[in-house]
């Protein structure tokens, strides 16, 4: 079969490598991603698709005091003129300017379901709404159509929209923002308006203000929500110094009786979700103080979440210590106040920065006000000179209209007038030509010259505008809600506490079965036998125990599993399988359970080669399925019973091999490790152990006057403490051979000590 070839036709075309061509889409792309979507501007503080919609709604006459639209209008409107994207992400861009609990103040105000705190994304579809811009939102709207912005054509080369809205406030500090682009994000919290008003008027008051004088007028951000913010003060500063950093809050509750109220949540933390967390710390039993919570918000208290407090000897504050430490209620926000500057160009920049530079925007959008007022008052005087030339020589003018082709042209080279000025007289009407009008001209001619010195004068000093500025900034400070909602209330971080001081202890009894059955009873001095077991099983080991203990595991493999008591089920019934607990492997077996010490108390452990070592009861605790793996035991070996060291500078070891070696020594000479295969105990060599089968079967500890009695099958040997000496030594000997007949002893009886087995 042939093949195909291909030719381009035309030869106008650019040729470029790859690589180069990639690189420079990709630079193209991010650019339009971080100045066109994601990051807001210095100047009104908003992102593209907000600007769009505030402007477009303005163009739909919403002002707040005009009838609310459906907002399938207004999204029309921005989609089909300003934005040509994505009409659900435009949506939800209008629903979170209208949420007080996502923004401070509102830029629009919604009629209908515009969602809620507990689920901020549960608001109707938008043929369902209506909306309207709020009051704040005519401050970013001030003067749109008097010279005080630069336009530009849409998408489609058909209508203009602003580059900004000439804010009269700094907006990009007032409610903040969030947005990723590429390669940057930026996270701006809210401030109080009537705080940052006040710092820009003290800014123009005093140029060389310093960051510190600063922070005294603007200590904080101010969130939505009411929860605290616990940041300390050193945190805070150095966040607004570098731009970057985070602000920690903390929900506010009260006490009425059992129960916690809690009734401001962290800013952007739903109810629902702090519902979940805590139910899930209470079924996980992490969490014993708690047997209740409930979610009693309505529209009069929009955030009340109740914990029920089980018992009387609770702490709250200990409980919602450990809730902050554990849950959302405390909640660290990232800052990072990243913008595009005046240059155009995004960078991240500190508080005293940001206020200077919108300050200097701010004052260069007054005076292009005042430059398009005076514009506007020239071209009128002007007008009005004519308008009074031609009542000057009425007679005149109505001859050369009635007379001439061209009276334009006539009156233009009669009078010494301008084409603008001809053509208005010519559209006077002639009942306007009244002596009564003429006074009026005159009188609106004194008006705008007097208006056009006052302008003039305002324009001729940068104090006069910085004047105009602090004006119009006390003038929002007392037309808006001021009031801090967020208080300022420096705490340490939280860090989650012991569940030991947060419920009262009781004692507890552990129970495994031979089988490996395992329950717990409350209380000590059990009486096991009155326990039910399934066929055939029976009691393997029973520990006394504190209610938030731990239970420690150990099977024949050298491993160690952890489990709290609190966690095993009621004795009433037969429990449950060890299975459910921890992950034993393949060919494994419980050799013993050990509880009830503290975390500092020994261990000896020890392996049927001849090895052992000491090791903190800490050391072998662990909250891993599978365990932990406390001694190196080696192929073909097993671990022995560990047991609990009482004294390790006065107690002895005993220890006998299979063919009835034994050896003794002092404790002390066997060293506290973790995790290793240990020292050896008693020396076995090999060739014994090759064709012996000779290993370590017993050991146990004793104190110097306690006397020994071995049990081999039906023969008894006492060592009574005079006669030990014989068999000490020190550690890793051979040892001294025992009498014949005692070559497999079955147990090591030591009397008056409180080890036996």
């Amino acid at each position: 079969m042939q093949g195909f070839y291909f030719m381009l036709v035309s030869q106008n075309y650019e040729k470029m490598e790859l690589a180069e061509f990639v690189k420079k889409a990709y630079l193209d792309y991010s650019m339009s991603v971080i100045l066109d979507r994601a990051l807001p501007h210095i100047g009104d503080g908003l992102k593209p698709v907000q600007r769009r919609i505030i402007f477009a709604m303005s163009q739909l006459s919403l002002h707040n005091s005009a009838k609310p639209k459906k907002c399938a209008r207004t999204v029309g409107d921005v989609l089909g003129k300003f934005h040509p994207h994505g009409d659900s992400a435009c949506y939800e861009a209008m629903v979170l300017m209208s949420q007080s609990f996502s923004t401070l103040y509102p830029l629009i105000e919604g009629h209908g379901n515009f969602g809620s705190a507990d689920d901020p994304k549960s608001f109707a579809a938008m043929r369902y709404t209506e909306a309207k811009l709020s009051a704040f939102a005519e401050l970013l709207l001030d003067k749109i159509n008097q010279g005080t912005v630069q336009w530009q054509p849409n998408f489609d080369g058909t209508l203009q929209e602003p580059k900004l809205l000439p804010s009269a406030v700094p907006h990009i500090v007032l409610n903040g923002t969030t947005g990723i682009a590429v390669s940057m994000a930026t996270d701006i919290p809210p401030h109080n308006l009537a705080e940052i008003c006040k710092a820009c008027i003290k800014i123009l008051q005093s140029p060389n203000l310093s960051e510190d004088q600063l922070f005294k007028l603007v200590p904080a951000p101010d969130y939505p929500t009411a929860a605290t913010i616990i940041s300390k003060k050193e945190e805070i500063e150095q966040v607004y110094k570098t731009g970057k950093g985070s602000i920690r809050t903390r929900a506010v509750y009260m006490e009425n009786g059992k129960n916690i109220i809690i009734n401001h949540l962290p800013y952007q933390v739903s109810p629902s979700k702090i519902i979940k967390q805590i139910g899930s710390l209470i079924q996980s039993k992490k969490l014993l103080s708690l047997d209740d919570i409930r979610d009693e918000s309505d529209h009069e208290n929009p955030i009340r979440i109740v914990l029920h407090i089980k018992g009387n000897r609770q702490n709250a504050t200990k409980i919602m210590q450990n809730l902050y430490a554990l849950t959302d209620l405390e909640k660290s926000f990232r800052v990072n106040m990243n913008m595009i500057g005046i240059n155009g160009r995004p960078q991240v920049k500190s508080l005293l920065v940001i206020l200077q530079e919108w300050l200097s925007w701010r004052i260069n959008i007054v005076k292009l006000h005042h430059l398009w007022r005076l514009d506007k008052i020239s071209k009128r005087l002007h007008i009005l000179d004519g308008l009074l030339i031609a009542y000057l020589n009425l007679d005149e003018v109505i001859r050369i209209i009635r007379e001439e082709d061209e009276p334009k042209i006539k009156l233009m080279q009669k009078f010494s007038l301008s084409e603008i000025q001809a053509d208005a007289i010519l559209e006077t009407k002639l009942k306007n030509l009244a002596r009564l009008e003429q006074i009026k001209i005159k009188a609106e001619r004194d008006l705008l010259k007097e208006e056009q010195n006052t302008v003039k004068e305002i324009l001729s000093d940068q104090k006069n505008l910085k004047k105009e500025v602090i004006s119009e900034l006390k003038e929002a400070i007392k037309k808006y809600p001021n009031s801090r909602i967020s208080p300022i209330v420096e705490m340490e971080k939280s860090v989650a506490i012991n569940i030991e001081s947060l419920q009262p202890t009781y004692g507890i009894t552990v129970i495994l079965s031979k089988h490996g059955w395992i329950r717990a009873a409350k209380g000590h001095n059990i009486d096991i036998e009155k326990l039910n077991y399934k066929q055939s099983d029976g009691l393997f080991k029973a520990v006394e125990l504190k209610s938030t203990d731990e239970v420690v595991i150990i099977d024949n493999t050298g491993r160690a599993y952890s489990i709290a008591v609190i966690n095993l089920p009621s004795a009433r019934g037969l429990g449950e399988p060890i299975s459910s607990k921890i992950k034993l492997s393949d060919g494994a077996v419980i050799i013993d359970m050990i509880g009830g010490l503290k975390d500092t108390d020994k261990i000896l452990f020890s392996t049927n080669a001849g090895y052992g070592f000491m090791s903190e009861f800490q050391q072998i605790k662990s909250k891993l399925l599978a365990g932990k793996q406390i001694i190196n035991i080696g192929d073909n070996n097993s671990m022995l019973p560990p047991i609990i060291v009482q004294n390790e500078k006065t107690q002895k070891i005993i220890s006998i091999s299979s063919i009835g070696y034994m050896l003794c020594f002092d404790l002390s000479q066997l060293p506290t490790l973790s995790n290793a295969k240990g020292v050896k105990i008693i020396n076995i060599p090999a060739k014994s152990r090759l064709q012996n089968n000779e290993i370590l079967s017993k050991i146990n500890l004793f104190y110097p006057n306690d006397k020994i009695i071995l049990n081999a099958g039906k023969r008894i040997f006492t060592i009574n403490p005079s006669d030990i000496q014989i068999f000490m030594g020190k550690r890793a000997l051979r040892g001294k051979k025992l009498p014949r007949g005692l070559c497999g002893v079955d147990t090591i009886q030591i009397k008056s000590s409180l080890t036996s087995y």
